[in-house]
């Protein structure tokens, strides 16, 4: 099961958003219908909050609401994404069950009042969850209305309670075998934390000082396996009784709880929500930065925007508003590097409620605003997009991507704060996204070889397969950037010993890294060749490599900072501090143009969009998007199918949508 059946059955890409009927009367759900005709909308999300309603007490259901919804979007030419209401429990149920309540890491049982008042560890969650999701698709299975199963919501939620304890324990027996492997992996000799049973084993509660790093990296990775293993009660609840594709909404947010990869392989398609956090052109870095890691979970696959605000951006405690022709550029941006349509949360503004103020397609002041006219002829413009369902995009160029690794440096006692792994990723992503070059996210456990340029930028812990995968793509033919404080830890938070990073890493980098010396807080210092560098040096050797930058100061004065390293056929590039952003951005344009990757369409000027979809048949199309205050000539005119006009110039802040010669 695949997004080409969801594309097949809407007839093209996917275009609409969360629709709440229950918040409304009759009266609006007849304007619901005329708006969302005229709007093109033809999916809807259904029933994401919807569990008291649909289970007033336990074991007792009520579908008749949800039936007359499902038949009336059907008549309306509505294709329905139903949900599963299990992100938020209906008051009866914590009543019942209080233990199922989640419990934070101090020990403070949280109360019903919000979303999300659940632990997906405890057993009368889990049994409600999956029970509910059967009885939907049981009686919603093969409804005509029903495109597309929606389980949950953002799982994202964490809990430190006596079930999770339980839970854990149980993973740790799977994972280690024994408590001797156990108290080697957390090197537990230290601080007098020796085992000797299972039941002294707890979560990393609220403690006095630092946590076991061990103890915290496996609790990050149970809980992920834990979040899947309940996806997959529900998932399979409704297979048994449907065959249309499943889902969860994916979160992409500066933290992180899931192995999204992982999930990428258990979703029959990845859909991800994107809300920026920041305005302008940072909001469009930030739309592909979330597409192109959505896309590459999904093993290059196309994929679904199942959520985006239409008028907001949330930056600093403010929600700002988005400006003319942000919800089209926005949206592209999703669209040009694989999604299969842009939807939203949510369809009509709730007047009341906790998220009354989030914006929506159909405004508080309704249809005769600008949001809602933007909407409209965001709707028109997709409705035209319908040849390009089911095509993908090609990258040269990967960004190294790993949860462990992520996991590893949220531990407590790393010699610097600023060290930060969504940081250094977002940093490197964007560093290639002005440069223009099309970028996907690989696992450093991989297959490298279609890449022409690979950037690690913050491979702290890493394996020796990975270590060595890397050190096999770079004597193919790659060209690989390894940057400060990588392959220092193995699997276990073990250090390297002998120097860093690991062993099959150093010989492609061809360089041994003896001692890392933090910066002071805002300490800047100089390059040989004039750049600048904050946050972190190293003091390391070549062992082969050329010094292409060095230090110019201090114990370090000399010795190399940038190093490049011929191995094999390709270069193993190694980068000991951290570069202000223009000599970052230098160094990643020379990469690009030794590794001999091109932009998506050469000849646009910086400040462009342009990604390349490709067709099994060999059909392109270029999808453009400006972000420059003037018009810019387009190297390639031709008729936009956004507009079905033809086009030779961008206008400013425009938008295109052109079929390649």
């Amino acid at each position: 099961m695949d997004i080409h059946r969801l594309t097949d059955r809407l007839g093209g890409l996917a275009f609409g958003g969360d629709y709440n009927p229950e918040q409304w009367d009759a009266e609006v759900w007849k304007q619901d219908d005329e708006l969302m005709r005229l709007a093109k909308v033809n999916l809807a999300t259904v029933g994401v909050f919807s569990w008291a309603l649909l289970e007033p007490e336990e074991g007792r259901y009520d579908f008749a609401w949800l039936d007359a919804h499902l038949d009336r979007l059907h008549l309306n030419g509505v294709a329905v994404d139903l949900a599963t209401p299990t992100a938020s429990p209906p008051p009866w149920f914590t009543l019942a069950h209080p233990d199922a309540l989640a419990v934070r890491p101090d020990g403070l049982r949280l109360t019903h009042g919000s979303r999300d008042t659940y632990c997906l560890a405890a057993p009368a969650y889990r049994q409600a969850a999956a029970r509910i999701a059967g009885a939907l698709a049981e009686r919603y299975g093969d409804h005509p209305a029903l495109a597309l199963w929606h389980v949950h919501n953002e799982y994202a939620t964490l809990c430190w309670c006596d079930h999770t304890a339980a839970a854990f324990r149980v993973w740790l027996r799977d994972r280690h075998g024994d408590l001797d492997a156990l108290n080697h992996a957390w090197g537990t000799a230290f601080w007098s934390q020796h085992y000797t049973a299972w039941e002294q084993i707890l979560p990393p509660r609220a403690t006095q000082w630092h946590h076991n790093p061990g103890q915290a990296l496996d609790f990050s990775r149970f809980w992920s396996d834990q979040t899947l293993a309940a996806y997959r009660e529900q998932r399979d609840a409704i297979r048994a009784r449907s065959d249309r594709p499943v889902t969860t909404n994916l979160m992409l947010p500066g933290y992180q709880n899931l192995d999204l990869w992982a999930f990428g392989r258990e979703v029959d398609l990845v859909s991800v929500n994107h809300y920026p956090g920041a305005p302008g052109v940072d909001a469009a870095a930030q739309a592909a930065f979330d597409a192109d890691r959505a896309r590459s979970f999904a093993g290059g696959a196309p994929w679904l925007l199942m959520e985006s605000g239409t008028n907001t951006v949330y930056a600093g405690g403010r929600t700002l508003a988005k400006e003319p022709g942000d919800v089209l550029r926005h949206s592209l941006g999703h669209i040009a590097r694989g999604s299969e349509g842009a939807l939203f949360f949510q369809w009509r503004q709730s007047k009341a409620g906790a998220e009354q103020w989030h914006s929506a397609m159909v405004p508080h002041a309704g249809p005769d605003s600008r949001t809602f006219r933007e909407v409209t002829a965001l709707g028109e413009s997709l409705a035209r997009l319908g040849e390009l369902a089911g095509s993908t995009v090609r990258a040269e160029v990967a960004v190294l991507h790993d949860p462990d690794a992520w996991w590893a440096m949220n531990v407590d006692g790393l010699p610097s704060a600023e060290l930060d792994y969504f940081t250094a990723l977002r940093r490197a992503h964007r560093a290639l996204w002005d440069a223009g070059a099309t970028v996907d996210f690989a696992h450093p456990g991989q297959s490298l070889a279609g890449y022409r340029l690979v950037l690690a930028p913050a491979l702290f812990l890493l394996t020796d397969a990975s270590a060595e995968n890397l050190r096999h793509y770079v004597a193919g033919g790659g060209t690989l950037l390894v940057q400060h404080f990588s392959g220092v830890v193995d699997e276990h938070l073990h250090s390297r010993l002998g120097g860093y990073p690991a062993a099959p890493l150093r010989e492609a980098l061809g360089i041994r890294v003896e001692e890392y010396r933090p910066l002071a807080e805002g300490e800047r210092i100089t390059l040989s060749d004039g750049s600048t560098a904050t946050v972190w040096s190293e003091s390391l050797r070549t062992e082969g490599a050329e010094a292409v930058a060095a230090y110019t100061h201090g114990m370090l004065a000399g010795r190399p900072a940038l190093t490049r390293h011929p191995f094999g056929t390709g270069h193993g590039w190694y980068l000991s501090s951290r570069l202000d952003d223009s000599g970052y951005a230098g160094l990643v344009g020379r990469l690009l143009t030794e590794a001999g990757v091109t932009a998506g369409l050469p000849g646009l000027p910086p400040g462009v969009e342009a990604v390349t979809r490709h067709a099994p048949d060999g059909r392109r199309w270029h999808l453009l998007i400006s972000h420059r205050d003037e018009a810019v000539p387009l190297p390639e005119p031709g008729r936009d199918l956004l507009t079905d006009r033809f086009l030779s110039e961008l206008p400013p802040g425009g938008c295109a949508v052109l079929r390649a010669h």
